[in-house]
């Protein structure tokens, strides 16, 4: 698991005044890859970004919190769960984004290694489990069909 926090400044705003989709986008991926190289305890890389749902924006001021957590592996992937939420002055947090992105352990030659496997503890992370692995079968699919 990894938490990260950003104030939302104005270099990351777009032109309507909230946050940036690609700031946001950055900030996700680096999350994703903090929560897999802790896990896997190696290089990890992006190789897919699944299900970026925006629920809302952000504005100016608002401290950005991400919150990253592995929800399925496979044999050299990994996939990583991620709440974006926007935290107000008064300390409320409104989820803004939920994005899935699948990380890959690598050796030092970029290739895809085998990567420890995830102890499932309760009900929720079982459920998440399931969840996560229906979506390693549609993204095999999708990629067999030439997505």
């Amino acid at each position: 698991m990894a938490e990260q926090s950003h104030l939302l400044m104005p270099r990351c705003l777009n032109a309507a005044g909230f946050l940036f989709g690609g700031q946001l986008l950055a900030w996700l991926d680096e999350t994703a890859g903090i929560v897999a190289k802790r896990h896997a305890q190696m290089n990890v890389v992006t190789v897919a970004i699944d299900n970026m749902y925006f629920k809302s924006g952000a504005k100016l001021n608002d401290t950005i919190v991400l919150i990253g957590r592995l929800t399925y592996v496979g044999h050299s992937s990994m996939e990583v769960r991620i709440d974006t939420y926007a935290e107000s002055l008064n300390g409320i947090r409104t989820m803004i984004n939920r994005a899935y992105f699948v990380m890959v352990g690598t050796d030092e030659q970029q290739r895809p290694v085998e990567v420890p496997g995830l102890i499932v503890e309760g009900v929720t992370q079982q459920i998440e489990w399931e969840a996560g692995k229906k979506r390693a079968q549609l993204r095999k699919l999708r990629k067999n069909e030439g997505y």
